[in-house]
């Protein structure tokens, strides 16, 4: 008993000790007065963890139900991007006011116990949304924020809905769509009924829809209304369209949210990642190889893609281990100057002259990583300037 009580104050100092720690911030919350919607509109921002380190502009996406999703939604976005199969993001996330209001395009009917209609109070409010969106949130974000070219819209049942309504009425307002477990039911299936009118006149329609459901047509007569919804994408032949439908019946309403946003952004920033050999897991290019695979990336999204910083580094890596020095460090040189203000690329450009012989240069690019490093607090400080003493202890 004396054991346990002596572990349990253990615990309980070790967590005194740990609330004092810095907190882990993944956004702030603004207010942006909307004379649009009549009122002020809460907005939540994440940036990346390396946004003040940097200069780099990111693509943006847009979260309805924002409160309830924002933190999964950081999380897998950073993992994603992490592991390179896509870019980092910046994520607006709309907390509600009036949900239903917002996320529905028309005034719906919906059916009474005595088999009569009522309308849906407060319903039909998804073009002010929107306008709302255009004119005042866009301009607020990219004025305020690094951004690129590029929005994703994702939202969730009602709001899987509206993601639907823009990709038919509005698309030019985003690029991209995630549609989880959509509300195709909605004023008589309004969407299944516009879809394919909508959708028909394109010639070239570039944009990708990624759409889910759960489990909640299971059991209903075939085809049900997502079977509808996949055979209306199935007839659309304009080019640029890029769509998947994806059944999680083993997810309910609620919990196909984060895995919809997951396997959503791979398909959106589908072939992302640098190709590598199945059986090395090496990348067999060269440097001309990297930039074609960036250059077909910015034709495909239509926005600038520049190569992100780790895998051009990693692949600079590969190279130094093979000592194929010249390669390293024309990876290493491209990759620096697509991302100046980076420490650890001044640091690896100076490992590559260093093993090749380039003494002074290696000096000069380990004194800038350590300059950088210091200016930006960079967890790997310690590292440049050890690198960096041993380059100048190593020439005197």
């Amino acid at each position: 008993m004396r054991l346990l009580r002596t572990l349990a104050l253990a615990a309980l100092a070790f967590l005194s000790s740990a609330t004092a720690g810095t907190p882990i911030a993944i956004g702030e919350a603004l207010k942006l007065p909307s004379s649009i919607l009549g009122e002020e509109r809460r907005i939540l921002v994440s940036t990346p963890a390396d946004y003040g380190r940097n200069q780099a502009r990111y693509p943006v996406l847009y979260l309805t139900d924002g409160d309830a999703h924002l933190t999964h939604t950081r999380g897998t976005v950073d993992f994603l991007a992490r592991n390179g199969l896509m870019p980092n993001l910046i994520i607006v996330a709309i907390p509600n006011t009036n949900r239903t209001r917002d996320l529905t395009p028309t005034r719906a009917l919906r059916p009474r116990p005595d088999g009569s209609r009522q309308e849906v109070p407060n319903s039909g409010g998804a073009g002010k949304f929107l306008d709302f969106f255009e004119k005042e949130l866009f301009p607020f974000v990219e004025a305020n924020y690094r951004t690129s070219p590029y929005r994703i819209f994702a939202g969730h049942s009602l709001g899987g809905m509206l993601a639907l309504h823009i990709l038919l009425e509005r698309p030019e307002l985003f690029n991209a769509y995630v549609s989880v477990s959509p509300s195709l039911d909605w004023d008589d299936k309004l969407i299944l009924r516009r879809a394919h009118e909508a959708l028909k006149p394109h010639k070239e329609f570039q944009k990708t829809l990624f759409v889910t459901m759960g489990d909640e047509e299971t059991g209903e007569p075939r085809p049900n209304s997502f079977d509808r919804l996949q055979s209306l994408l199935k007839s659309v032949k304009a080019k640029g369209f890029s769509w998947e439908a994806k059944l999680m019946p083993d997810e309910d309403h609620g919990s196909v949210v984060l895995r919809s946003h997951y396997w959503g952004l791979r398909k959106v920033f589908e072939g992302w990642r640098l190709p590598l050999d199945r059986q090395t897991r090496t990348f067999k290019g060269d440097l001309a190889d990297i930039q074609s695979h960036y250059a077909g990336l910015t034709a495909r999204l239509g926005y600038p893609v520049d190569a992100p910083e780790q895998p051009i580094n990693q692949v600079g890596y590969q190279f130094l281990g093979q000592k194929e020095l010249d390669k390293a460090i024309a990876v290493f040189r491209y990759n620096l100057a697509l991302h100046p203000a980076s420490a650890n690329a001044h640091d690896s450009l100076g490992e590559a002259l260093e093993n090749a012989g380039k003494l002074a240069e290696a000096r000069d690019a380990y004194a800038r990583a350590v300059e950088l490093g210091q200016k930006h607090q960079d967890p790997l400080l310690a590292a440049f300037t050890q690198n960096l003493e041993r380059i100048t202890a190593r020439m005197k």
